[in-house]
């Protein structure tokens, strides 16, 4: 299967040089940034960003996304402000030569009018960017269901859409549904999987259908998303209430994000 292979590589260490580090030791030529050095890649200067991109391309990486946190706020919140910020990203994405920008549909809406009229302005400041704009099937936010996902599509043809199918498995979505409704706007997918219970565990074996999605959408960009249980000391292993949280729990970051790659490549 002809994939490329990306991280969200803040799980494996919070400092850059880190994250480099575990990329380069996983054969992983791609990053999703997300978090520099402990910070959100939203709060970074754009100074730091240059710094980041230095050493980035000393050592082959290349920035595939942002993974920024917009329209991760509630739709009564600030948006002029949100909005600014998110003009300032758009400027950190440039630097980098991101050509995907990952963000949200906000939490609170009560309308798909609301989510529709904020990502309407998000786009709008991006156009003429060369930026891909790309929706996060994100539990709690309007569009954690493939349907609101669909409408957002239909009524913005320029927002893509990143498939994220532990997130279906949280918000009580069947997966292969949610594909065959939103095959057609997908640009790349965060790869993560969950049980029914909603625990995160290495990708195929939960819920999540990793194995069936993979068999169709070979060609696309695969961003690794961990998201697995990291335990310090053995007092903390055997506070996991059951052996199944146990079996999927890790020492750090690291191991966790090495077991998470190599789970994925088994399935490839």
């Amino acid at each position: 299967m002809n994939f490329e292979l990306c991280a969200f590589a803040d799980e494996a260490d919070p400092n850059i040089d880190g994250q480099i580090e575990a990329l380069l030791e996983n054969d992983i030529s791609y990053i999703e940034l997300r978090g520099v050095d402990g910070v959100s890649v939203s709060q970074i200067t754009l100074e730091d960003a240059k710094v980041v991109k230095k050493k980035l391309d000393a050592n082959g990486i290349k920035v595939w996304a942002i993974g920024s946190p917009t329209g991760k706020i509630d739709i009564s919140d600030d948006f002029d402000a949100h909005l600014e910020n998110f003009k300032h990203m758009l400027e950190i994405a440039r630097i980098m030569e991101a050509t995907r920008y990952r963000l949200f549909s906000f939490y609170g809406v009560t309308d798909k009018s609301q989510s529709i009229g904020h990502l309407s302005k998000i786009i709008a400041a991006a156009k003429g960017s060369g930026i891909v704009l790309c929706h996060e099937n994100e539990k709690d936010i309007y569009g954690e269901k493939a349907a609101e996902c669909l409408e957002l599509h239909k009524a913005l043809p320029e927002l893509k859409a990143v498939f994220d199918p532990a997130n279906f498995v949280q918000a009580k979505q069947d997966i292969l549904e949610a594909w065959d409704m939103l095959e057609p706007y997908v640009d790349y997918l965060h790869i993560k999987d969950a049980l029914k219970d909603g625990q995160i565990v290495p990708a195929g074996l939960g819920d999540g259908c990793i194995p069936e999605i993979l068999e169709r959408c070979a060609g696309r960009v695969l961003t690794i998303e961990p998201h697995l249980a990291v335990f310090k000391g053995r007092e903390a292993l055997e506070r996991l209430s059951t052996p199944k949280e146990q079996m999927y729990a890790y020492p750090d970051n690291r191991t966790a994000f090495n077991e998470a790659v190599t789970a994925l490549r088994k399935l490839i």
